[in-house]
């Protein structure tokens, strides 16, 4: 960097460092804070069962919860504190990859600036999610090989680039099955003829290869397996799947949310400047990379009611770096109008988790059952109420070891096993098949002694169960700035004859 380029990025420097330190901050407390969301827990209950893949995602998140919590799930906090650090690196990552494709530095970091106030990455990636792995990958791959692109090709440095490119597509899609269409756009870069004098050295098949062993592993449990996770992703999660205008404003109205309606709009106007920049090896790397996932994951978010809006966030990653490399620049009154909202935004969803004051401002209409904030509290007294009763079942029916804690949905299961850590087994009564039904099924949970049932509002009492009857049942509301916002029961039921006992 020159001293004229440093100084003309100067401003731009300070505001991402201050973004990233702020942002850094309120993560930080948050983690202090909050538990788990339900998904969340989910994957930190993949450390207790470790798989190369599960039936939502492959298995590189379920790797890295076992890692922080050393072998068992992770906390709250532990998970949350990496990836509060992890997810403050992002908007960086795109800086240096936008600087690697080609823009300016000044542009570059402006494009990480975004990417820093954008809610989908500023709320979005402080969870421990598949997601957050997927955006580090994708986006340090995409550099790599812009990097690798731009050298002569067969050098060393050439070599390198392609390589770690491979190797980061293949944790992609180690993070997240949508992680594949990198590796894909990867190839259509390489044989189109901008890359053509690549395409003749091997290193950048080597690169593929070296994704190609990533994903093995990953590849050969689901062939062996059946293909389990194509199974209930495409079709066991699909009921009532098909094209409707529902899912057309789901989509449209999610990237407006996701995004804020002025990042939306710049990313709108800066599909001229990918389709523009396709005629060199760079940019026909950026336009595969984004108009090939989009080609698979915009068709089906519009066919599936399960679809959430991010799901189509990798194709906008490389929309970013083709707007930073491009020459359309919007206004800056504009572009500080589409960054404020976006931070007031963001500002927004983090006060109205962190302050329990807040739901006081909310009106009369808002059900706390539809705020997706209020799966972050209350497993705590769950959790314990769950130990007291598993502690007096033990010790008053003089139960044994076969006791199960069993829930009617995933979202509990999950929540539960993560907080016993393993300590019990949890058995899960999903409507369809979960991976709860592989670690412990439901045939082998029915069968147990004392069944302790957690549910809440929103799916009633506990079902009728052969050879059981209800022992005893407890409510524990769930209070956040004097509302209730869930009411959880704890339910023991005791086989015929454990009930029977004086």
């Amino acid at each position: 960097m020159t001293p004229k380029t440093a100084d003309a990025g100067r401003v731009e420097i300070i505001a991402l460092a201050s973004v990233s330190v702020a942002m850094l901050v309120v993560r930080l407390v948050a983690a202090t804070r909050v538990g788990f969301g339900d998904s969340e827990a989910l994957y930190a209950s993949y450390a207790l069962h470790p798989q190369p893949a599960y039936l939502d995602h492959p298995g590189l998140i379920g790797v890295v919860a076992r890692a922080l919590g050393d072998g068992a799930a992770p906390t709250p906090e532990r998970a949350h504190v990496a990836t509060s650090v992890l997810s403050s690196i992002v908007p960086w990552l795109m800086a240096l990859t936008c600087r690697a494709c080609g823009a300016s530095w000044r542009r570059a970091l402006a494009a990480g600036l975004i990417t820093a106030l954008v809610p989908e990455m500023a709320i979005g990636l402080f969870g421990m999610t598949p997601d957050l792995l997927l955006a580090l990958a994708w986006i340090s791959a995409l550099g790599l090989a812009a990097f690798a692109l731009r050298r002569p090709p067969a050098t060393p440095l050439a070599a390198l680039g392609f390589a770690g490119a491979g190797l980061l597509a293949g944790l992609a899609a180690a993070s997240k099955v949508s992680g594949l269409l990198l590796a894909f756009a990867l190839a259509a870069t390489y044989v189109s003829p901008p890359a053509r004098a690549h395409a003749r050295t091997i290193a950048p098949w080597a690169g593929l290869a070296i994704a190609a062993i990533a994903i093995a592993p990953i590849a050969s449990y689901e062939w062996e397996a059946s293909w389990p996770m194509l199974e209930h992703r495409l079709f066991a999660t699909q009921t009532g799947a098909g094209l409707s205008l529902r899912n057309v404003a789901a989509l449209a109205g999610g990237q407006l949310l996701y995004l804020s309606p002025g990042v939306a709009l710049i990313a709108v106007q800066s599909l001229r400047e990918l389709w523009l920049g396709r005629r060199d090896a760079v940019g026909t790397l950026l336009f595969s990379a984004c108009v090939l996932p989009a080609a698979f994951l915009v068709p089906l978010c519009l066919w599936s009611r399960v679809a959430e809006p991010h799901w189509i966030t990798p194709a906008l990653l490389a929309l970013v770096a083709a707007a930073a490399r491009g020459k359309y620049s919007p206004n800056t009154p504009r572009l500080l109008a589409a960054m404020a909202v976006a931070a007031a935004t963001v500002v927004a969803a983090y006060g109205w988790v962190l302050i329990p004051a807040a739901v006081r401002l909310a009106s009369g209409s808002w059900d706390p059952k539809l705020d997706i904030t209020s799966e972050l509290y209350g497993w705590p007294d769950v959790t314990q109420q769950v130990k007291n009763e598993i502690a007096a079942s033990r010790s008053s029916l003089g139960a044994s070891d076969d006791l199960a804690v069993v829930a009617p949905h995933w979202v509990l299961c999950a929540q539960l096993e993560a907080s016993l850590g393993g300590a019990v087994r949890v058995g899960c009564n999903t409507p369809i098949r979960d991976d709860f039904d592989q670690w412990w099924p439901r045939d082998r949970w029915r069968r147990a002694e004392v069944i302790v049932w957690v549910t809440d509002a929103r799916f009633g009492p506990p079902p009728d169960l052969a050879g059981h009857v209800l022992l005893r049942s407890r409510e524990i509301p769930i209070r956040r700035g004097g509302r209730v916002i869930r009411v959880f029961a704890v339910s023991v039921l005791t086989a015929s004859a454990l009930a029977r006992l004086p």
